[in-house]
């Protein structure tokens, strides 16, 4: 296997994205759609970083940039390609993204059953911070 690259994702690629996540990433979004990643990444082109190696997705991450806040969402990477510094490597372009734009903290949104996640992002620097919850509602369509 050669060192994956790590680059942004094209428009074209939603569906390889998608079936990427389905396989990799854990839980699932209200955007787990074509129309939703193609979206993001015409709104946005450099905000969902992929590592890629011989034409195969091996990793994501969406690092969502408003001009107030860094967010990180998506981080996942192909099972059999774990544990060969590739989180690492899209975290470095996620935090190269956000101190070019000005950020100043990164959140990041890991589902509270996910074990290994939570290691890795701890493992990573990050620190969970108790005090708040998210809040959702759904917009109707």
């Amino acid at each position: 296997m050669t060192h994956p690259q790590i680059r942004s994702a094209l428009p074209e690629e939603a569906e390889a994205v998608l079936a990427f996540w389905k396989e990799s990433a854990e839980g699932t979004s209200v955007s787990d759609d074509v129309p939703g990643v193609t979206r993001l990444v015409e709104r946005d082109p450099d905000a969902l970083i992929l590592a890629v190696a011989d034409g195969v997705i091996v990793g994501s991450v969406i690092a969502g940039w408003d001009g107030w806040r860094a967010s990180l969402y998506r981080l996942a990477v192909l099972p059999s390609h774990r544990r060969r510094g590739i989180s690492t490597a899209l975290l470095r372009a996620a935090d190269e993204r956000f101190a070019a734009l000005g950020g100043r903290r990164v959140d990041a949104m890991v589902l509270e059953a996910n074990e290994a996640g939570r290691l890795l992002w701890t493992a990573a620097g990050y620190e969970r911070q108790d005090q708040w919850r998210r809040w959702v509602k759904p917009l109707d369509s």
